[in-house]
């Protein structure tokens, strides 16, 4: 992987990949290192909706695969290599991963994100034995079980729908009082005979030895408590950006966003931002694809002598 590149694109979700293929496309020598799993959190989703051309919906194991076929097919090279820093060298970037380093005239951070976690006791310690973060992976398992999701957003309801087609019971928690998802998945999850939603209800606890058995709730309003048995449990309460290799050189937004521009440049010459790790992204998979897209045009105008 040593060597020289035009651009290189940090990431290997919808952005990464997106950003890859309109780089190459553009006649840029590309390196796009799309991490240790290609497709990132869209990989675990069954399916995604709104991305045109798949009036059905597209399962993210089909879309990200298809994604980088044309990215390579374009002449982008792809590995599985993650970035770990970058530094810079001479106007440009140097940059450093597990696989030895390169560099690039321009760089398009697309390093997405990871679930966050609620930091309660046992949940590194049940994941995989009740405590998961992949319906579609596990839905089979809990076959007419009663399960619950955590989180009020887009992820938490499509999970939500996914169990509900296994499950006995699908009950989501919600610590708000109204949800943030979609309109679409929230009629569908309103309408779903086997889902039931519960606002401003917070988990307290997870159950269990070598095996989740159930969680502890509270209302938020009255302070109550009570045991809920579950089959299994899954977290999906937001997300934390992947932006650690960063070591402080650019300042982040509350989020710990990275923030850009309209052409999603940020503040440092030659470094571009794309998809959920960029302040201000939708976090849907067709919004990312096009902020990859316009990365990749950015930077090749920059790299083509236009101002930064």
């Amino acid at each position: 992987m040593d060597g020289e590149f035009d651009i290189v694109v940090a990431g290997g979700g919808i952005a990464g990949l997106t950003a890859g293929l309109g780089a190459a496309r553009l006649g840029c020598k590309t390196l796009v290192l799309a991490g240790d799993v290609l497709g990132g959190l869209l990989l675990s989703i069954e399916k995604i909706d709104g991305v045109p051309g798949f009036p059905d919906g597209v399962p993210g194991y089909d879309l990200c695969p298809m994604a980088q076929e044309q990215a390579t097919a374009a002449g982008a090279q792809v590995v599985a290599a993650r970035l770990d820093g970058l530094a810079p060298a001479n106007g440009r970037w140097r940059l450093s991963t597990g696989e030895g380093e390169t560099i690039a005239g321009a760089v398009i951070l697309a390093t997405g994100a990871q679930l966050r976690q609620l930091g309660l006791p046992a949940e590194q310690r049940l994941l995989g034995r009740g405590v998961s973060l992949c319906a579609s992976c596990d839905a089979p398992l809990v076959r007419k079980r009663p399960v619950a999701v955590i989180g009020g957003g887009d992820s938490a309801l499509q999970e939500a729908l996914t169990l509900a087609e296994h499950a006995e019971r699908v009950i989501v928690l919600h610590r708000g009082k109204a949800l943030s998802a979609q309109a679409a998945y929230v009629d569908r999850a309103r309408a779903h005979p086997r889902i039931e939603l519960r606002f401003a209800t917070a988990v307290d606890d997870i159950l269990g030895d070598d095996r989740l058995t159930g969680v502890r709730i509270r209302d938020l309003e009255s302070g109550t408590t009570a045991v809920l048995d579950a089959a299994a449990l899954f977290v999906y309460i937001g997300l934390e950006p992947a932006t650690s290799y960063l070591q402080e050189q650019l300042a982040l937004d509350p989020g710990g966003r990275i923030p850009t521009d309209a052409r999603m440049r940020t503040q440092l010459r030659g470094i571009l931002a794309a998809g959920i790790v960029r302040s201000g992204s939708p976090g849907r998979a067709v919004g990312a694809a096009g902020e990859g897209a316009a990365a990749a045009v950015a930077a090749h105008a920059f790299l083509s002598g236009g101002e930064w």
